[in-house]
């Protein structure tokens, strides 16, 4: 369903609280489902270069360049673990939401691969639950990581003949709620407490918080491009307000000091050389560290919900590699998963977008923070696809 804002344009697919535009509902709001959108993995060899295929859909990639990467699923057994963490985390959150007195049933389905959002979308409305409220596996906004996820509920509506039927909001983007902050400061400070344990002085110790790299275009189209927070978009901005407030938080309570220094790191980029994208590449930095006098590195997977591909893989194994041939001490730090915290904190958005809490009273531990209940127009751009049908979001 498709409803006039205040902006003059459409929030496509939303529920009546939200069909308005204003970044914050102030209407209460009922849902039927929770609908949680993953994107998805291949759990066998004969299943890889299939879902590589969807993917890397309309970019023409052919298979032999697809099973360089295939190598790295491969060397696991052709199965990503991304799929068995989101069935603990949908399993976690039926829990939780059963012991606060919720009945909500917890749809789950993905972009690439087997279970689909359409296949989701279909059930749901076969059990009579029209009135879904997604939370996507992605805490940042960017392209990859919030407006295609509002592309895939749109094309999910349309390709099942849903669209009129079912309405689908979303959550907002989460990477400063408590929960999702907490698991993440506490693996700093495991590692730190171990480095001193060892003998290591603050200034030889470095963490790099780590995320995935994206085009540095489409990093600055990330976000409302009205709030102007300079390079690298809201994508870039974010991680690194989350990564000031551990750092802040750990040093109050004496775990870090002054000495301690911090960055913002990159993986797992895929484009080609010609294409920028956000630096620097987390193995790069590290093989620099040890002329900047540093002997220990803690890398944090703080743009991670879970241990998948690219924390297993590029973490796990490039990048430990990388400390090690740098002669560093190493350690990677634990992601959320389904910690209690940050399943609380899912439940918390939950409802706090069913009781239309206003924006002052919501958690959240940045200044950027809390983020919008219904994207922005114009947000999120992909450069080279422009703007696609998307739900939960003021059409541009």
């Amino acid at each position: 369903m498709t409803e006039k804002t205040h902006e003059g344009s459409t929030v496509p697919h939303a529920t009546e609280a939200s069909a308005d535009g204003a970044p914050h509902v102030s209407r209460p709001q009922e849902y039927d489902a929770i609908l949680l959108a993953g994107f998805g993995g291949p759990e066998g060899q004969e299943d890889v270069i299939p879902f590589l295929r969807n993917v890397t859909r309309g970019r023409g990639i052919p298979d032999e360049r697809l099973e360089e990467v295939a190598t790295h699923y491969r060397h696991f057994g052709g199965v990503s673990p991304i799929n068995e963490h989101n069935r603990q985390l949908r399993q976690a959150l039926v829990e939780e939401l059963r012991r606060r007195g919720m009945d909500h049933p917890v749809y789950w389905g993905n972009r690439n691969w087997d279970p689909y959002l359409e296949d989701a979308v279909k059930d749901a409305a076969a059990n009579g639950h029209t009135r879904l409220l997604a939370f996507a596996t992605s805490a940042y906004s960017s392209y990859s990581s919030c407006r295609q996820y509002r592309e895939d509920f749109a094309r999910a509506l349309k390709e099942t003949g849903l669209e009129g039927v079912v309405r689908i909001d979303k959550i907002r983007q989460f990477f400063d709620v408590p929960g999702f902050v907490q698991p993440f400061a506490e693996g700093v400070a495991t590692a730190l407490q171990d480095f001193a344990s060892d003998g290591y002085a603050p200034e030889q110790i470095r963490i790099l918080f780590a995320t995935h790299s994206i085009p540095t275009a489409d990093a600055e189209r990330s976000g409302p491009q009205e709030l102007e927070l300079g390079e690298g978009g809201a994508y870039a901005a974010q991680h690194k307000a989350v990564g000031a407030q551990i750092m802040d938080q750990l040093t109050e309570t004496g775990t870090a000091t002054p000495q301690t220094q911090w960055e913002l790191v990159y993986q797992s980029r895929s484009g080609p050389p010609s294409q920028p994208w956000l630096e620097p590449d987390v193995c790069d930095r590290i093989a620099e560290l040890p002329a900047e006098g540093v002997k220990a590195v803690a890398v944090v997977p703080l743009g991670f919900l879970s241990d998948h591909m690219e924390v297993l893989w590029d973490l796990d194994n490039e990048a430990l590699e990388a400390a090690a041939d740098a002669g560093l001490k190493a350690v990677r730090t634990p992601t959320p998963g389904v910690h209690q915290a940050f399943v609380s904190s899912v439940v918390d958005l939950v409802q706090e977008r069913m009781a239309a809490v206003p924006p002052q009273d919501r958690p959240h531990v940045t200044q950027l923070g809390p983020w919008f209940d219904v994207c922005r127009p114009g947000c999120c751009e992909n450069v080279r696809l422009g703007f696609r049908p998307a739900a939960a979001g003021v059409a541009p």
